[in-house]
């Protein structure tokens, strides 16, 4: 996926949101071991450039950074700065980190970093109410310009009112659980934090049902992910709240117009993905068969 920077790749688990980690259960079925934490040789990727010499990731894309890892795991520690540089280059480009590790944030940030760069969005994960108590007022008290929390795996009720009324938070995205061991997501869960979201016009995405999935008290399972992201699409839950809006600036450090920012291209097929709200589009990669 043309969206995804992985610096470095594997993790440790710290908390029950961890437990069925899809990205444990991928290395396992490659034969791998998940814990082991190395940097990946893909780690300048968004500074790598096309044959015309211009740079693969065009201005305003938005990247999900660490999707294989955790940014401010501790074990990379030793990366992290030259990662941070390669945001700075890139100002141009949105970048959106996650962590299940606010407590390490503070002491991890760049020594210019002031009340934030405006090309990052950080997020915490909240998978049940224990964990949205014990970050989100981390999440409050860090110096980002955007915020957000993803609530994935959904794995337990969550109420988000009460940190959603200081107005910082502007999306909150939720999913359910996948492969070995996932457990349940129950709809009502979604439709109240749904509610929430719609209460403080903050952005809400529901991007998938997960594997196991309750409904008016009904068990079902969705063992494809493509259909989970289209009965999440088809709940017609997800809505656009109030703009998140990122000052991309080029290497001179002028604004750049909306004109001349990244506009993102849909498949038909895309129409029906529960994470479309979200996604970068689709970049002609030739790996999926669309329809």
């Amino acid at each position: 996926m043309h969206d995804i920077w992985n610096p470095w790749h594997g993790c440790k688990k710290i908390s029950e949101g961890c437990d069925n980690c899809y990205m444990y259960f991928l290395d396992r079925v490659r034969d791998r071991d998940g814990a082991q934490i190395y940097r990946t040789q893909n780690f300048d990727y968004p500074l790598k450039k096309n044959r015309k010499g211009s740079y693969k990731i065009q201005s305003g894309e938005m990247i999900r950074v660490c999707m294989t890892s955790d940014f401010f795991l501790e074990e990379a520690d030793k990366w992290r700065d030259e990662a941070w540089e390669i945001m700075k280059i890139r100002s141009d480009v949105i970048f959106s980190l996650l962590t299940k590790r606010p407590e390490r944030v503070e002491k991890c940030l760049p020594s210019d970093w002031g009340d934030g760069w405006e090309n990052i969005i950080f997020n915490v994960t909240a998978e049940n109410q224990k964990r949205a108590d014990e970050r989100i007022p981390l999440l409050l008290e860090l110096p980002f310009k955007h915020k957000g929390v993803m609530c994935a795996p959904f794995i337990g009720s969550v109420s988000l009112a009460k940190y959603l009324e200081y107005g910082q938070i502007e999306q909150v995205v939720c999913g359910g659980e996948n492969y070995d061991g996932a457990r349940p997501c129950n709809y009502d869960w979604v439709k109240q934090l749904c509610r929430e979201c719609e209460l403080y016009h903050v952005s809400f995405t529901f991007i998938e049902t997960g594997t196991k999935f309750i409904k008016d008290k009904k068990l079902y399972t969705l063992p494809n992910k493509r259909l989970q992201s289209e009965m999440a699409h088809k709940s017609g839950i997800s809505f656009h709240g109030k703009e998140m809006p990122f000052k991309l600036t080029d290497s001179y450090g002028m604004e750049i117009s909306k004109d001349f920012l990244y506009k993102p291209y849909f498949r038909e097929s895309c129409s029906v993905c529960g994470s479309r709200p979200i996604c970068n589009g689709c970049s002609d990669c030739g790996k999926c068969n669309p329809q």
